[in-house]
């Protein structure tokens, strides 16, 4: 459950994200951004209080928001995506990746400790 939690804390923080970009020509979007990062917080806290780690959680709401925001605003808005953007949106979700890695091994030792 914490993980439907955190992907709607992605959702939203990346549809508030968006949201800004687009009020900069229709005002009435200004709204739906407010609305996406109250539900991004919320449902982030969501995600935590079911026991999610918050470097765990926190790392990867971000650099999903990141890496999505970027996509997105390329395919919604025409803005330029390099190589090197490219590379670096990968790098981003191999941080991710590591540091959900480090995480479950941490957790691992914790439980074998006696």
């Amino acid at each position: 459950m914490k993980w439907l939690f955190l992907a709607g804390a992605i959702a939203f923080e990346v549809t508030g994200s968006l949201s800004l970009k687009a009020a900069l020509e229709a005002p009435g979007f200004f709204a739906l951004a407010a609305i996406g990062y109250v539900g991004a917080f919320a449902l982030l806290a969501g995600a935590l209080r079911r026991g999610m780690p918050l470097g765990v959680g926190y790392g990867i709401w971000g650099a999903s928001g990141v890496a999505m925001t970027a996509i997105f605003s390329a395919i919604l808005f025409g803005e330029p995506m390099t190589g090197l953007m490219t590379l670096g949106i990968a790098v981003i979700i191999g941080g991710v990746l590591c540091v959900e890695l480090g995480s479950q091994a941490a957790t691992k030792n914790l439980e074998e400790t006696p």
